[in-house]
């Protein structure tokens, strides 16, 4: 039996990646404001919400190498590619949530730690906030059959209408360590598997949209001719959001990922011609999956030393001037030391020869 061709990975979908993983960054680290202040929510509409773009990405790349599906085989590159990464790259939060427990914001304090490595791992959120997509992202892998069958019944892409009201009318939700204070451990890990399990139900629309315009890839021309009308329904959907209290910032994102892909498939060639921006952003799109692992460490590391706050308040002109600034240094801050710490471990473990330093980075 002979290999089937490869795939090429399509460059605009590449740079869409990098891009994902900035705004994820920026999510993490941009927000500004007193809580529940106008700006706060404003601030909060423009830079969190990357994630879905993750998840449409996901599902626009497992669709388009479906071509060379086999389960067991998917499953143990999945296994090699995000688990094991995934479990190396907890290790420095691990020994956060056991050293610094309050400090670093862990609600398992006291319970034993090994089942303590079993609740995060299985998590997510406590030892590495951003890796709570990993147990989400994991029922899609396991999902992946049910999904190309659905898909090859003409079933899959029916079930969007219904999948997008489910994203609309099922907010995402939110989870804080403090909000489970008075709760036992086993209640506190029930929470956590359902902000998981919400996060996955939410999301499912955006994965299996992801998926669709991977099939027909002619469709992301139509978003592009009529962008206009697109740019209006985020600012609009973005206003509504911001009206009711962030209760909802996916709606946006989806038109988001709709103009940028339009965009960025329209402009392939001038963005290919240019080679040190297309360079940059495919450096950035290869370290993405590196970077979304260890940045949110980067970000403890700035808040503790500056003794900053995770939203910096804002309560005059001046402040606001002053937190954007504070903001903007702790993005640059958190995006160089992330690059800079994978490029470093990359090269040792080349040194290693180790040359597959993504089981072991995400790189």
């Amino acid at each position: 039996m002979t290999d089937k061709p490869k795939k090429e990975i399509l460059n605009y979908i590449n740079v869409f990646r990098g891009l994902a993983i900035l705004l994820i960054l920026a999510g993490h680290t941009m927000q500004i404001g007193a809580k529940g202040s106008l700006i706060n929510h404003i601030s909060y509409e423009i830079w969190t919400g990357g994630t879905a773009l993750f998840i449409f990405i996901s599902g626009f790349l497992f669709q388009h190498l479906s071509y060379k599906f086999e389960y067991k085989n998917y499953m143990k590159k999945k296994w090699t590619n995000v688990i094991i990464p995934y479990i190396l790259t907890a290790i420095p939060g691990i020994i956060l949530c056991f050293t610094v427990p309050k400090l670093y914001g862990n609600p398992f304090e006291g319970l034993n730690p090994f089942l303590q490595i079993g609740v995060f791992l299985s998590t997510g959120r406590v030892h590495n906030v951003p890796t709570w997509f990993i147990p989400m992202i994991v029922i899609f892998f396991i999902l992946s059959a049910l999904l190309l069958w659905l898909e090859k019944k003409n079933i899959l892409y029916k079930l969007l209408p219904v999948l997008f009201l489910i994203t609309i009318f099922i907010p995402r939700g939110d989870i804080e360590p403090d909000w489970l204070i008075n709760m036992d451990y086993f209640h506190k890990y029930l929470a956590y598997l359902q902000y998981v399990l919400s996060g996955f139900i939410h999301f499912s629309s955006m994965y299996v949209f992801g998926m669709y315009l991977s099939k027909y890839k002619e469709k992301i021309d139509y978003f592009y001719d009529k962008r206009y009308i697109f740019i209006l329904l985020m600012l609009m959907t973005s206003c509504v959001d911001i009206y009711f209290n962030n209760i909802n910032g996916t709606v946006s994102k989806i038109f988001l990922t709709v103009i940028v892909l339009g965009y960025l498939k329209h402009y392939d060639e001038a963005v290919k011609s240019h080679q040190k921006l297309n360079s940059w952003l495919d450096i950035t799109a290869k370290y993405s999956f590196g970077l979304f692992f260890v940045h949110w460490y980067f970000v403890f590391a700035f808040n503790r030393l500056f003794n900053m706050p995770k939203v910096l308040p804002v309560d005059s002109i001046g402040q606001f001037i002053s937190a954007s600034s504070i903001a903007s240094l702790r993005y640059l801050f958190v995006l160089v030391m992330s690059f800079l710490t994978l490029f470093i471990l990359k090269k040792l473990l080349n040194k290693l020869k180790i040359e597959n330093t993504r089981t072991f980075i995400g790189v």
